[in-house]
């Protein structure tokens, strides 16, 4: 069992959250029970997980994308109340953690995500985008198979280069980065989302890109996170993974 206070103080020192001009608010968006003994984590707070949670008995829900973004309407009504609702009758806290969650050097998302595909010698090289040089030179459909087999899903692929050398990416919705991927040097992109002008870019720059599902390539801070807490606080964790195409 730990205290909920003592664990958001842990995210804080860790994730320094208040280091980033974000989107939304990271850290506690909705206080639950005062003590922790279960964990649920996902990458969205979607009703899904919450009623997952609920199934799960937790008194804790860490993910990604939380609720009260920039711009979003304020009242609790209709989807957003209920989902609220379900959290407060169940003394259910809500933990979010957006860019400090993929900026993270050790349990962010791009640290993560990289792992998996086999670029754990990366490093951030732009703000949020990572990238990797490669001593053998890899084929975009040989890439393509290994982020298939990675993350359990096909890549959607613009580009066919027999032997791509250096490899950029950045997860989730940041097909918008291709540009800075292509200036400084990179002969591959991997995002998680396409955008139609971005197949135009990639032709024109010269890059390949591969865009390999928002969800799939943002699964694994939360988890990573999440295990962390588990070993820090002695309490149970659990990723539930809401599948999400896009």
């Amino acid at each position: 069992m730990a205290s909920l206070n003592d664990i958001v103080t842990y995210c804080t020192n860790r994730l320094d959250p208040d280091a980033f001009d974000d989107y939304c608010p990271n850290g506690l968006q909705v206080e639950g029970s005062d003590t922790v003994t279960r964990l649920v984590s996902g990458v969205t707070a979607s009703q899904a997980l919450l009623d997952a949670a609920v199934a799960a008995d937790a008194e804790l829900v860490l993910v990604h994308h939380g609720y009260f973004w920039r711009g979003e309407a304020a009242p609790l009504v209709g989807m957003k109340g209920r989902r609220i609702a379900t959290l407060m009758r169940n003394a259910i806290g809500l933990l979010a953690y957006h860019l400090p969650l993929d900026a993270h050097a050790e349990l962010g998302n791009n640290r993560q995500l990289g792992n998996r595909l086999g670029f754990s010698h990366g490093a951030a090289v732009d703000g949020l985008l990572w990238g990797a040089d490669l001593d053998t030179p890899l084929p975009a459909a040989t890439l393509a198979t290994r982020i298939e087999s990675a993350l359990g899903r096909a890549p959607l692929v613009v580009g066919d280069s027999p032997g791509l050398r250096r490899i950029a990416w950045c997860s989730g919705a940041a097909q918008g980065m291709i540009d800075s991927a292509a200036a400084l040097g990179f002969d591959a992109f991997i995002s998680g989302e396409i955008s139609e002008h971005t197949v135009h870019q990639a032709r024109e720059l010269g890059i390949d890109y591969f865009a390999a599902g928002h969800h799939a390539t943002e699964r694994y801070g939360v988890q990573a996170l999440g295990d962390e807490l588990a070993g820090q606080f002695g309490i149970a964790h659990r990723f539930i993974d809401v599948d999400n195409p896009v």
